[in-house]
């Protein structure tokens, strides 16, 4: 999620069940969200897939994704946001990624 969740005080964040970390950096930039909310046909569809693609291919971006694909490897993790549908949402560009690669313990 870009954005934490309105009309909700932070302190009931956790209490609440609404999550545990709040990580926006998962999440497209805010001018990427805003066309992804109205690509509405295939073609807009699969502009805003390769624009987030290229975001997360910086490398800093990449670091930030690693860490949740790492910890994966050993733990559950839901990424979660505000899309009513999942196809045509981040999470489902971010379930498609490539995950690292984590070494063997010596």
């Amino acid at each position: 999620m870009r954005r934490p969740p309105r009309g909700v005080r932070k302190e009931r964040y956790k209490p609440d069940d609404w999550f545990d970390v709040w990580y926006p950096d998962l999440a497209p930039s805010a001018e990427l969200m805003a066309q992804g909310k109205v690509s509405v046909t295939e073609t807009e569809w699969k502009g805003f897939v390769r624009a987030f693609k290229a975001e997360m291919d910086v490398p800093t971006a990449r670091r930030t994704l690693d860490l949740p694909a790492a910890l994966s490897h050993g733990t559950n993790l839901s990424i979660g946001c505000y899309c009513e549908n999942e196809a045509r949402c981040h999470r489902s560009v971010l379930r498609e990624r490539q995950p690292v690669q984590v070494a063997a313990p010596a």
